[in-house]
């Protein structure tokens, strides 16, 4: 397996983003944080969407301009 084909479980993706999983429950409650899926009762990130979702989060940082 490659590994941007790899999925991450919550625990996983917390410890890489360095916050609480309880912080990946409530994104994902108001549709904030990287797309998951469900399987069976577990979710689940692929490593692939969890890249793209930092890159649009890094682009819209750098999209803002503040006034000084």
């Amino acid at each position: 397996m490659r590994d941007d084909d790899r999925l991450l479980n919550v625990d996983e993706l917390a410890w890489y983003l360095a916050v609480p999983p309880k912080t990946l429950y409530a994104w994902r409650a108001r549709g904030d944080g990287p797309p998951g899926f469900r399987v069976g009762r577990h979710l689940r990130y692929r490593w692939t969407d969890v890249q793209a979702w930092i890159q649009q989060r890094i682009e819209a940082g750098n999209s803002t301009t503040r006034a000084v």
